[in-house]
């Protein structure tokens, strides 16, 4: 083996729970395990990124990576961690779906390695032709009731209420590893501290009806340090797909997370190695200003989950606002545009008050509340603390008209160093 899978884990704070014997086994012998995936989507969320990092990881160990696409699973859903039943789809939604994060994991696992390539696999497959009747008589019997509803995933739902359907999700998911168990030799199925009851009920099944042994390990959830779920930006989830998020969005998601924060992010979401990681460290101990690991953490994943050029890009928009000029503005692409000034408070003006020109002052109180009165307009323009445009606002009778437009439609007006404020034409 190139490197021990579980002191890997260890070290990076990716190891929740693990089965014994399974470090053991890894030690031994190249080991197929699997990692399976919520299809209820066409993109992988942020969120995602823990369980590929950990496929990443075995298979740089010198294991076998699967992931496993839940074509069947995802027609009934998982109660794990969840207060409510989620929404099923049709099969032609979860297709769509299947082929899309099939892309996306192809971007890290390797495929084409030899005997440790990774695979992608959809329980689909071999739930299609399972009737109901031939499951309850070759799978239910084998667990009963008890065992079922003693898992976590069941009872904290009990009180509410909980459909059968999401009730024997945990046979469904069990058969999964069963299944893998006995026709592709799987012994090992990962996944969030949230599915170790699942994989277990997979371990029993195999146990018992199987005669086998197999095993499992589940890595933490991952939490921000204000309590708030990783994962979700201010407008919703982060995704992997750049069309639902942008690299310059997914960018910004890391670059801002908290000192506190970006010590797990960057063991867990990157590949840099322990020594050059505790290195960074200690650079942003001396100077925390310069978001050392910050930085790097955006640099490393938003190059692999996009490209290069896509980094580069969102690192020279990130910049505009402080540092851009009025040009640079004025080239952004509606999109990039629209992400960089999503979190400035915006005002709109009407587009003939423009054209017929207006006196500075009552653009930055009457038109758009930037200051509450005339005279601190007055006041903070005096003072040199007002821009428009970039430009420096020195004469407190200037006239804004059409001529100041940025893309025949902006306006940006800036009080102070840092508090900007985009004026919209309508």
């Amino acid at each position: 083996m190139k490197t021990s899978f579980v002191e890997e884990l260890k070290w990076r704070g990716m190891l929740h729970d693990i089965m014994p014997g399974t470090e053991e086994l890894l030690n031994r012998e190249m080991v197929t395990g699997y990692i399976g995936f919520d299809p209820t989507s066409d993109s992988l969320g942020v969120g995602n990124m823990v369980q590929i990092m950990t496929l990443l990881h075995f298979q740089q160990a010198g294991h076998k990576p699967v992931a496993l696409v839940g074509g069947a699973t995802g027609m009934v859903g998982d109660p794990s961690g969840k207060s409510s039943e989620r929404n099923l789809l049709d099969e032609a939604t979860l297709n769509h779906n299947l082929n899309s994060q099939r892309k996306q994991l192809e971007k890290f696992l390797d495929f084409n390695c030899g005997a440790n390539a990774a695979e992608i696999v959809n329980n689909y497959d071999w739930f299609k032709g399972f009737s109901f009747l031939e499951f309850i008589r070759d799978v239910g019997k084998h667990i009963s009731v008890n065992y079922m509803m003693a898992k976590d995933s069941v009872k904290n739902r009990l009180e509410n209420g909980m459909s059968f359907t999401e009730f024997s999700y945990q046979l469904v998911q069990g058969y999964d590893f069963y299944y893998l168990w006995k026709n592709r030799g799987i012994k090992l199925q990962m996944g969030g501290s949230d599915q170790w009851g699942n994989i277990v009920t997979g371990t029993e099944l195999i146990r018992r009806k199987g005669a086998g042994e197999a095993f499992a390990i589940t890595t933490p959830l991952i939490k921000k340090a204000d309590g708030t779920k990783f994962g979700k930006s201010e407008s919703g989830n982060v995704w992997l797909d750049k069309n639902k998020t942008s690299a310059y969005k997914f960018y910004q998601f890391w670059l801002n997370a908290s000192d506190v924060d970006v010590k797990n992010y960057i063991r867990i979401f990157t590949l840099f190695k322990k020594e050059e990681i505790e290195a960074m460290e200690a650079e942003q101990d001396k100077d925390p200003g310069m978001r050392v690991l910050q930085k790097a953490l955006a640099k490393d994943i938003t190059t692999r989950v996009h490209s290069a050029e896509d980094y580069e890009a969102a690192v020279k928009a990130s910049g505009i606002l402080f540092k851009g000029s009025i040009e640079d503005i004025g080239n952004l692409d509606l999109e990039m545009f629209n992400d960089i000034f999503e979190g400035v408070p915006q005002y709109s003006i009407a587009l003939g008050d423009i054209e017929n020109g207006i006196n500075v002052i009552d653009l930055l109180t009457e038109k758009a509340a930037i200051f509450p009165s005339r005279g601190e307009a007055r006041k903070m323009i005096q003072g040199g603390g007002v821009s428009v445009n970039k430009a420096k606002v020195n004469d407190p009778e200037l006239v804004v008209n059409a001529s100041s437009l940025i893309n025949n439609k902006y306006i940006l007006a800036q009080r102070g160093r840092t508090n900007y404020f985009l004026l919209r034409a309508v």
